[in-house]
């Protein structure tokens, strides 16, 4: 592996913005200037980025998705503007 080419990899607190909770992971955004920190549990600080969503406020993983289209599109479709005939 190449020295001085790859980002600095290091712990970072991703805090959801939604439903308030956040983890501590490695990334490559810790090389940021200026990031905000936060003191995590272990009572040290670490640079925090801010998300909307994340797998604890997303409704796919939280069970609350709802089925937009209940019918299917081509079946919308073949209602509204009928079957061609030409097949």
């Amino acid at each position: 592996m190449q020295q001085q080419i790859h980002p600095a990899y290091g712990p970072v607190v991703f805090r959801d913005r939604a439903a308030g909770t956040a983890f501590l992971t490695r990334s490559t955004l810790v090389a940021r200037e200026n990031a905000p920190t936060v003191a995590w549990e272990d009572g040290r600080d670490y640079p925090v980025v801010d998300v909307e969503i994340s797998s604890a406020s997303h409704p796919f993983y939280t069970g609350n998705a709802r089925v937009m289209d209940t019918e299917g599109r081509v079946e919308r479709f073949e209602r509204r503007y009928g079957r061609s005939g030409g097949r």
